[in-house]
């Protein structure tokens, strides 16, 4: 519905497209400086994401925001999410069920990384992802390009028992890469609610098993009565459920991403 699209959501933005491994998707840019490829959650690239991409760019980077899915700038309404949802779910791109499978979108986003690199410069690029595609800049670190992966609410595959609770929505020959990575110092960040279902803590745990140091894992209150408000349900650190508020937990984790990209990418 065109009454739920900001049409000032992503004005700022410059509009190309990028075509590789045959799948062509539209990309907005913002910025100057090395590249952050900042890809969006269920439904879409929405007013939220597009601020959080905008936060990057003010800090010295260039926001890359690829869109994969939803239409740009609409307002996450429980019709458009669920629609969106499904479409996600019947899509090859993404591997919503199955375990140890890398989903191969992933392979595009790497493709997309390499070229701006290329075009930006620094010493590689960063990445986060959210929700559905949260685990994706885990994949992504399979490229040596990709040195400040960050997960956010990582929900793939979806936890529907307590083996898939553990799975990281990768391949074992990609995680044993990842691994290696890790060990010749790559870092990685991971947020979460923790009340959040779809991103049970046993996932951060397996996390915290694989790579050990290397995973610095940020898990936010929002048990009831948590000090800050946040409802139990609470699930988009960096988007729909962030608190901008002086010392609140989602404003201390947005800066800590903001600063690992920066020192991770050498900016200013």
């Amino acid at each position: 519905m065109a009454d739920l699209i900001d049409p000032t959501a992503l004005e700022d933005f410059n509009r190309e497209s990028f075509t590789a491994l045959g799948m062509t998707h539209p990309i907005y840019r913002l910025g100057e400086g090395p590249a952050v490829i900042v890809i969006h959650e269920i439904p879409g690239l929405t007013p939220l994401v597009a601020a959080f991409g905008r936060k990057v760019a003010e800090h010295g980077m260039t926001a890359v925001l690829p869109e994969l899915f939803g239409q740009a700038g609409r307002q996450p309404t429980g019709r458009y999410v669920m629609g969106q949802m499904a479409r996600a779910c019947v899509s090859r791109e993404f591997t919503i069920w199955a375990r140890d499978q890398t989903s191969p979108a992933t392979q595009w986003l790497r493709s997309l990384a390499a070229v701006e690199h290329e075009r930006c410069g620094g010493p590689g690029v960063g990445a986060v992802g959210m929700c559905l595609t949260g685990g994706f800049a885990l994949a992504m670190m399979v490229d040596p390009v990709v040195v400040a992966p960050v997960l956010s609410q990582p929900s793939l595959p979806f936890a529907i028992s307590k083996a898939r609770s553990r799975e990281l929505g990768i391949s074992e020959q990609d995680l044993n890469a990842v691994k290696q990575r890790v060990e010749d110092g790559a870092c990685v960040i991971g947020l979460r609610f923790t009340g959040d279902r779809a991103v049970p803590a046993a996932r951060f745990e397996r996390l915290r098993e694989e790579l050990g140091d290397g995973f610095l894992g940020v898990e936010i209150d929002s048990s009831e009565g948590n000090p800050w408000g946040y409802a139990k349900g609470a699930h988009s650190v960096l988007t729909e459920d962030y608190s901008d508020a002086e010392g609140s937990p989602t404003r201390l984790a947005l800066e800590q991403v903001l600063g690992f990209f920066a020192e991770r990418l050498e900016v200013a």
